[in-house]
């Protein structure tokens, strides 16, 4: 069975750090982009970090020089360090991936299961 398996959110205060992983597991041949978003409560779910295969990162301007997005390509696993955290980054962290599954040499996206992340005043 092909998923994505997050760990590593919690409760942190403000200014802290928190890192955040995602792992594929399954038939898997490769993956290309590999997301993080996140959704807090009343809003829409909104993309945080981005890199793809060859390494390309991008974030918004609400995370940028805060966040890093990198990945393990040997692990088939990524990650998200989160330093210096404000309140307003509370909220349901999701990966995303597109994996290109061996059965179907075709790419499809997944996402995991949402971790939370709460960042006290």
């Amino acid at each position: 069975q092909v998923q994505l398996v997050e760990s590593g959110g919690g409760l942190v205060q403000a200014g802290g750090s928190l890192r955040l992983s995602c792992a594929a597991s399954g038939s898997i041949t490769s993956i290309n982009v590999m997301r993080w978003y996140r959704q807090a409560p009343g809003e829409q779910r909104e993309l945080v970090a981005s890199i793809t295969s060859g390494g390309t990162t991008n974030y918004p301007d609400s995370v940028k020089g805060r966040f890093t997005i990198s990945r393990d390509n040997a692990k088939n696993t990524f990650y998200l360090q989160m330093n210096s955290l404000k309140p307003e980054d509370t909220a349901v962290y999701y990966c995303n991936a597109d994996l290109v599954l061996a059965a179907y040499d075709s790419t499809f996206r997944y996402w995991g299961q949402g971790t939370q992340v709460t960042v006290s005043s």
